[in-house]
């Protein structure tokens, strides 16, 4: 039976608990305000070092040079030479390397029109080959026939070039393998077009019958790329001067897919004073050939690079491995990443290829000394 004693009793044993929970409930969101304003506080600390990394960077930037900023593209490099707070701009490569290279890409280009519409199954014996790649390019499958029309439109651009070819005053070898390679192409797209089919043997059969046309269009696009790239070394050279060329920085702006032994980058380390290409060229992975404001991408990123190889020696002065992943390309939690995983092997190799660059200049060094 409720009375009016237990009514009040128990309305004030809810108050008391609405208080307390109340009271609970304030002091978690005290609590949790509190380890906010915490962590915010901790978070400034890195925002405020960004903040001054930025400023100096763009200080240090100014202070660059000589440096040679090479973008990649098809006519070969187009070359910037920052010194003295000036910009010479050349791009020496001769014609003959766009030539070379555009007759080279016959087979490309029949490739890129035809590729949608390859049998997406593997061909026996073509262990080189990942399925799954060929699937994501063949994903129109062999029925499909929306290439002839593409395929007719570029035969009659090879076709004209074919006709002009004597006009373009090539060296007699360079004609000849263009004159192979414009033919053989010319038969092929003709052949299958009339067929209104095609495979992948078929192709692989054509490509084979010009490999050798090919190689030498690549001689001469390598050819005259390294004479017209030294050319151009030699005068700047002479430009800057022996002492101030013998710190020099080159930055090469290459893709994904040719930034592992790209073409200028291996013509330029046979220019560079002994060991300083370890050190001092640098290849820049960019997004494509030619980019807005190269020259300034190029410096911006080398100012990070020259102001990390000062800061890792002294910020990490007693841990020479973590100084070296500060001043190269290695994140710096790589090495606890990959001993937490238990990837003994890959910490090892990491350590192998990442090791210090300026290891090699300073021996470089002593060697110029001694010599």
């Amino acid at each position: 039976m409720t009375t009016r004693r237990n009514f009040i009793g128990a309305a004030g044993t809810a108050a008391a608990a609405t208080l307390l929970t109340g009271t609970a409930s304030q002091a978690a969101q005290a609590t949790a305000a509190d380890t906010t304003t915490a962590r915010n506080n901790i978070l400034q600390v890195d925002t405020d070092m960004r903040t001054n990394y930025d400023r100096l960077r763009a200080n240090v930037l100014q202070q660059l040079g000589p440096v040679i900023v090479v973008e990649n593209g098809m006519q070969g490099g187009k070359y910037t030479l920052v010194h003295q707070g000036r910009q010479f701009i050349e791009e020496p490569i001769s014609q003959i390397f766009q030539l070379a290279k555009s007759i080279a890409h016959v087979p490309l280009g029949i490739f890129s029109v035809i590729a949608p519409s390859l049998d997406p199954k593997v061909p026996a014996g073509q262990t080189d080959m990942d399925a799954r790649d060929l699937q994501l390019v063949a994903y129109a499958g062999p029925s499909n026939t929306d290439w002839i029309a593409p395929l007719q439109a570029f035969g009659t651009d090879l076709d004209t070039a074919r006709r002009t070819l004597e006009d373009a005053e090539l060296p007699s070898d360079l004609k000849a393998s263009c004159a192979h390679i414009l033919d053989a192409g010319l038969t092929y797209l003709n052949e299958i077009t009339r067929r209104r089919t095609f495979d992948m043997p078929g192709f692989q059969k054509f490509t084979g019958k010009i490999a050798d046309d090919i190689k030498t269009n690549m001689y001469w696009a390598a050819k005259v790329q390294i004479e017209a790239v030294k050319d151009l070394f030699g005068r700047w050279k002479d430009k800057v001067g022996a002492d101030a060329w013998h710190e020099l920085y080159v930055v090469v702006l290459s893709m994904w897919t040719t930034s592992e032994l790209n073409q200028n980058s291996i013509i330029i380390k046979h220019l560079m004073d002994q060991g300083m290409a370890d050190s001092h060229l640098i290849d820049l992975v960019c997004e494509a050939p030619s980019i807005p404001n190269a020259v300034h991408v190029a410096l911006d990123n080398l100012a990070r690079i020259v102001m990390d190889n000062i800061a890792a020696e002294m910020v990490f002065s007693k841990d020479q491995r973590l100084a070296d992943a500060l001043k190269g390309r290695p994140d710096l939690l790589s090495q606890e990443i990959l001993t937490l995983l238990g990837d003994t092997d890959a910490t090892a190799n990491a350590a192998a290829l990442n090791a210090c660059p300026f290891h090699t200049k300073t021996k470089a060094k002593q060697a110029l000394i001694n010599a």
